[in-house]
């Protein structure tokens, strides 16, 4: 029999062992466990047709056909799973931990495997992700207006040894109009929520944990509210650097997509931004004259970052002028600087 673990034993063991998900191909990419091994019993089609089958014929007719589809496949199976196995051991869920890694798990022991089930299945393991993602994290937020150079900040603090999460990475997005371009494709909020609990589940609780500030949606990734909320109310760091020191940088990050890609996404601001504005932005984009672009949607978004930070207690943000974009000096700045405001040390 295998063996049968809840969520939190499960993940431990899969920071060890391999972890393959047989729900469907859709089911998958919608969202999944980070590191999940996709290892679909029934196409979408044939998952369709199964539950189908099941509401209107019954639960036998519903199997029978199941065994139909998949029987073919149960040699080739075997010896995938085999080749996937570390040591003989391989971890096993579906969707609410039932038939479909009731019968690999089956299977793979069959086939002289030692498997590990998940109980409750990918529905548990959900559960336990916004169960968690309610609690309260010794976050410390690095605010800024828009081209202060936060994530390049962040990335280099982790290589330093801080504990950070960058939202935005796990969200695949920049947080503005413009901050797909370059990236892979988001995942749904599901997933991101799936992604930010992993990296959570790494952390140590008594020291801080660096995160970006953002608003509750990053791209069309939303945040799970509660975990907005409490990011909301942590303690801020804000970075004041002149737009001087902002637009060359944003101009080095963006000016290198098609222009056709740029004018998409001012199409997505141009309410904000004014007719006259936009207008103007345009005709700068057309002409190449970035830095112009720049100085533009700059100021919309300065003064939309700045609406954003006055919702923050005054008492919870702190204020410090950086007059360089230069990442290392920045860094620098921020943890020479004493957050006694926070009652915190980095």
């Amino acid at each position: 029999m295998p063996e049968k673990l809840d969520v939190l034993s499960f993940l431990a063991e899969a920071d060890q062992y391999p972890l393959i998900d047989v729900r469907s191909p859709a089911e998958f990419e919608r969202a999944h466990i980070p590191g999940a091994i996709s290892f679909p019993i029934f196409t979408n089609e044939e998952r369709a047709q199964v539950g189908t089958t099941y509401k209107q014929q019954g639960k036998d007719k519903a199997v029978e056909l199941g065994l139909e589809i998949v029987g073919p496949q149960l040699a080739q199976w075997a010896k995938k799973a085999k080749k996937i196995a570390k040591n003989g051991v391989l971890l096993v869920h579906c969707w609410r931990g039932g038939m479909r890694s009731g019968s690999m798990a089956w299977l793979f022991e069959t086939a002289g495997l030692e498997v590990k089930v998940l109980v409750g299945g990918y529905k548990a393991y959900r559960t336990v992700v916004l169960s968690q993602l309610e609690n309260k994290f010794p976050l410390i937020v690095l605010g800024g207006k828009t081209g202060s150079g936060k994530t390049e900040i962040l990335i280099e603090m982790k290589k330093r040894g801080i504990q950070v999460i960058d939202l935005e990475g796990l969200a695949h997005h920049r947080g503005s109009a413009f901050g797909h371009l370059g990236l892979e494709e988001q995942p749904t909020s599901e997933h991101f929520e799936n992604l930010l609990f992993h990296e959570l589940r790494t952390m140590d609780f008594n020291k801080p944990i660096w995160v970006e500030d953002e608003s509750r949606h990053i791209g069309k990734v939303f945040m799970a509210e509660s975990f907005y909320l409490h990011l909301r109310n942590s303690p801020c760091l804000f970075l004041d650097i002149d737009a001087k020191y902002r637009l060359p940088h944003l101009v080095k990050v963006y000016a290198q997509y098609p222009k056709a890609d740029l004018l998409v996404a001012l199409e997505k601001i141009k309410k904000r931004l004014g007719g006259q504005h936009f207008q103007r932005a345009v005709e700068c984009l057309e002409i190449n004259d970035f830095s112009e672009v720049a100085a533009i949607t700059l100021n919309y978004y300065d003064k939309a970052y700045l609406h954003g930070l006055m919702q923050r207690d005054d008492a919870r943000i702190d204020r410090l002028e950086i007059e360089t974009l230069d990442t290392n000096l920045q860094v620098n700045s921020v943890l020479a600087h004493d957050l006694v405001k926070f009652n915190l040390n980095t």
